[in-house]
């Protein structure tokens, strides 16, 4: 059960990585909100989709799409516009924690991460920004991480990016705020997505990091929709340029 945001029906949203993870808990957030989303992916989301359908009775668009290529994620964006409307919500969500040492990392490497992990990001805004200033407004949510205010070792290519996402953020509030559209970031903690508990999930790190949280709770998708949709929402109309962390109470505390 979710919070309900009236101005949400029928609004056209798009969100990379949407079929998925923390993703396809957004993607079905927004659906049972009334709007029409659009969302991108690698693999084959048919089978969501459908589930989907089932669920709310509205079909996602769904648009396979490698995010690291900037000509085919404009083009889903384009799609996304012409299927539903101008984009008035975006939320860029795809990401790649890979993990990696810092001495292997080479410029093929770290330039796909910064690709998928930042460079997308602009872009994407960057893409929108015409049709939300038409339309009268818009609301772009960027998703960054807590790993690099705790300054996590393992994955310097992804925290940097994560780090730019929330400087770029602040920077687009700021150049398109007369424009009346917010750009905000939201920083998960761990969130038990399939893929981290196949990768990364061990009971004794999943021990440890719940110890550093205030919530003494596993973090699941469904924890960061409501959070995803006040966002989107005219309910946070006065916010923008600002960094919601929704991670149990850690790095604030511990």
């Amino acid at each position: 059960m979710y919070a309900n945001y009236p101005d949400l029906k029928g609004a056209s949203v798009f969100i990379t990585g949407g079929g998925s993870g923390i993703g396809a808990a957004l993607t079905s957030g927004f659906l049972a909100q009334g709007a029409n989303v659009a969302f991108v992916q690698r693999s084959d989301a048919t089978e969501f989709c459908d589930d989907m359908e089932k669920q709310h009775g509205n079909r996602p668009l769904y648009l396979p799409c490698d995010i690291t290529d900037m000509t085919a994620l404009k083009g889903a964006l384009d799609k996304a516009a012409e299927a539903h409307g101008t984009v008035t919500v975006l939320v860029n969500n795809a990401a790649n924690d890979k993990r990696h040492a810092t001495e292997s990392v080479d410029e093929e490497f770290w330039d796909w991460s910064q690709a998928i992990n930042l460079k997308a990001y602009f872009f994407a805004c960057q893409h929108v920004i015409a049709g939300m200033r038409a339309a009268g407004g818009g609301s772009i949510v960027n998703f960054t991480s807590i790993s690099y205010m705790m300054g996590n070792a393992g994955y310097a290519a992804y925290t940097t990016a994560n780090s730019g996402i929330n400087g770029m953020t602040r920077s687009l509030a700021r150049e398109f705020g007369p424009d009346h559209i917010r750009v905000n970031a939201i920083a998960p903690g761990w969130v038990l997505t399939q893929k981290q508990k196949d990768m990364w999930v061990t009971p004794e790190a999943l021990a440890a990091h719940i110890d550093r949280q205030c919530l003494k709770v596993e973090l699941e998708p469904t924890d960061i929709v409501d959070p995803v949709l006040f966002l989107a929402s005219k309910s946070s109309k006065a916010m923008t340029g600002q960094s919601l962390v929704v991670d149990g109470g850690v790095v604030v505390t511990g």
